[in-house]
């Protein structure tokens, strides 16, 4: 059965937790709720209130920025959450983009991938605690052996003695990103997701599952954002859709260097994409966000009247029935869309 997860966090100038729409979503048997951080509020603070004033729902970080703090601190940060909560927490990783890392956080963006495979590794070493964490990587080491090392590190075992598993997701969207996130992960946020055209990213997940050995689409979970908008006018509820995905497509990362740019073109919108990037940088925002196609939209997303979002969510038990899709994280602050979607999916 599809699991439902609640985007709970939003940006702003004030930290923002609209928690009687978080416990609505607990009433209804949602399976978790979402934070996320970019360069103002972090992540780890609003998953940490939530887990406070809630029983059941799980609270997980989509995403905490890898660059933003070592891998130790990560699972200390996790092993104390999910303490706390009784199990209740999982980790959402992310490499971020190298306009926040470097202009925000000030270290080097480096090498995503090889990040991520040595930040998991090292956070399940932690874990595990069979022996003191050492480990000997391109970008981190344990103890570190620098050049301005002082020599007096050495490994060490968490004193915290972790009593539930900690599942690890990955926010990743490139083919090499995906196969990375199947091989060390336990799951992967691919932003949005056809589910009828999942096989895009077949041959990377079976890719990282051969690297990491005996796994299966039952140890790993695909679990994209899906927003809701239920409203009488389909185009009306597509408005705020059009300038994130316009913001995504357009105006993440570099003309040469857009990951979204890449998985809209991968998904079937060459032309789309190119012209949406064009419009977006020529800081034509507006003619951006309406070239986004309805389709693209549609496919990805759910919007319109109930019973058209209700006809649609066919689509999302299919690719739940048939191990493709494990969770719909939805974005959404209408009652009236998460007990539809969980009186459908639930």
């Amino acid at each position: 059965m599809m699991k439902l997860g609640l985007l709970g966090a939003a940006f702003g100038p004030k930290a923002q937790v609209n928690m009687d729409i978080v416990k609505h979503a607990e009433a209804l048997g949602f399976d978790s709720v979402w934070t996320a951080e970019a360069w103002g509020g972090d992540a780890v603070t609003p998953a940490a209130w939530i887990l406070a004033k809630t029983e059941k729902i799980k609270v997980g970080t989509a995403i905490m920025q890898m660059p933003a703090r070592s891998p130790a601190m990560a699972a200390m940060t996790a092993m104390s959450l999910a303490s706390l909560s009784n199990g209740r927490f999982i980790v959402g990783l992310g490499a971020s983009g190298p306009q926040v890392i470097e202009g925000w956080h000030g270290v080097a963006y480096g090498k995503p991938i090889t990040r991520l495979k040595e930040y998991v590794k090292i956070m399940k070493q932690i874990f595990a605690r069979e022996q003191p964490a050492s480990f000997d990587g391109e970008i981190y080491q344990l103890p570190y052996n620098g050049d301005d090392a002082t020599g007096l590190g050495k490994p060490l075992k968490s004193i915290m003695h972790p009593e539930h598993d900690i599942p690890i997701f990955a926010a990743n969207i490139t083919p090499k990103g995906v196969e990375a996130a199947a091989e060390v992960c336990d799951g992967f946020f691919p932003i949005w997701i056809d589910p009828e055209n999942t096989a895009v990213f077949n041959d990377p997940i079976q890719s990282g599952f051969k690297k990491a050995g005996e796994k299966n689409m039952t140890q790993f979970e695909v679990s994209p954002f899906v927003t809701v908008v239920m409203g009488p006018d389909v185009e009306q509820c597509m408005m705020p859709i059009r300038a994130n995905m316009a913001l995504y497509i357009g105006g993440m990362g570099a003309k040469d260097k857009n990951f979204y740019n890449n998985y809209a073109k991968a998904l079937g919108y060459e032309e789309e994409a190119v012209r949406i990037q064009d419009l977006f940088l020529a800081g034509r925002k507006d003619e951006a966000a309406a070239a986004v196609p309805a389709d693209l939209i549609d496919s990805c997303h759910l919007v319109g009247p109930k019973e058209r979002i209700k006809e649609r969510l066919s689509r999302w038990k299919t690719a739940g029935d048939n191990g493709q899709v494990a969770a719909m994280l939805l974005g959404s602050q209408q009652p009236e869309a998460l007990e539809l979607v969980a009186k459908e999916m639930l």
